[in-house]
């Protein structure tokens, strides 16, 4: 029989914490009294999107976990090191690494420049290598490690990188780490991908995408957050290399209320990139677009 609270005890790394999904994950995991790690660069307010590691640790306190809030650059190598290590120092070990950064600009080619093609690729695709490297030696001694990337199913088909291939490329990497890793630390530690069937109503998505109207097209961030968790309770030796989608897993959990995660039930809702055709049914009931 499952703990009520199965991650009480249990520790996290989380990268980019101070809002949004990652944060939601981290206030999940803390409601069962786990200690979170938040990895992120946000010290101070951003001009434009709400929350710090500070406003976040405030958040996970109050949630029932304890809190560490770390200024962490995911592509500095010092930088990663110094907080995996601040984490291991303040709770004794890393249980759990969520990969939650990334980097994000859906321009063509022409249109990319090559700081933001450098960006994407050092935050999504390196800072996720390096995250899950300089975490792993403590992860290998935890009793059921998992390392999770916020990252798609690797749907090769053209239409996913004809508009956007530098972005395409970058977060790929994310999920290409995920199937090479899940296969080299097979039996060892759990790598797994998650990735959101609809929009996610975040305020980096509000800002960036579509605006306060369009999150009435999304789900709210607590799918992902309930979908991580539930990840994060599986068997760590046998439950790896998966692509998961959140409603699909969580409907083979048992979930079967998905209008509980929408913003507006009357607005259809917002397809996410990267969803294949194939293999990735909604659960009964749900329709997209």
């Amino acid at each position: 029989m499952t703990p009520a609270k199965p991650l009480a005890g249990k520790t996290l790394f989380v990268t980019g914490a101070s809002r949004g999904i990652g944060l939601a994950i981290a206030k999940r995991a803390a409601a069962d009294g786990a200690n979170v790690a938040i990895a992120a660069k946000t010290a101070d307010a951003h001009k434009h999107l709400p929350g710090t590691i500070f406003t976040a640790a405030a958040e996970i306190e109050a949630a029932g976990g304890a809190a560490l809030p770390l200024v962490c650059d995911v592509r500095e190598e010092e930088s990663v090191q110094a907080a995996v290590a601040a984490t291991v120092a303040r709770f004794g070990g890393i249980d759990i690494c969520v990969n939650n950064a990334s980097a994000i600009q859906l321009t063509g080619t022409l249109q990319t420049e090559m700081r933001r093609y450098d960006l994407m690729h050092q935050v999504n695709a390196r800072g996720t290598f390096l995250v899950s490297k300089t975490c792993l030696p403590h992860l290998l001694q935890a009793p059921n490690p998992h390392v999770l990337m916020l990252s798609p199913p690797l749907d090769m088909r053209a239409k996913w990188f004809g508009t956007h291939v530098a972005y395409t490329m970058a977060k790929y990497g994310m999920s290409l780490c995920v199937l090479g890793m899940a296969e080299e630390f097979r039996g060892q530690v759990a790598f797994n991908a998650l990735w959101p069937r609809t929009g996610i109503a975040t305020s980096a998505i509000e800002f960036a995408l579509t605006g306060a109207e369009g999150l009435k097209m999304c789900r709210k961030v607590e799918i992902m957050a309930d979908a991580a968790h539930a990840i994060f309770c599986e068997d760590a030796k046998s439950f790896s290399g998966n692509f998961l989608i959140d409603d699909t897993y969580l409907h083979a959990k048992g979930v079967s209320d998905f209008d509980q995660y929408r913003v507006d039930p009357t607005t259809p809702l917002m397809p996410d990139f990267f969803v294949p055709d194939e293999g990735y049914q909604p659960p009964p009931g749900v329709q997209v677009g």
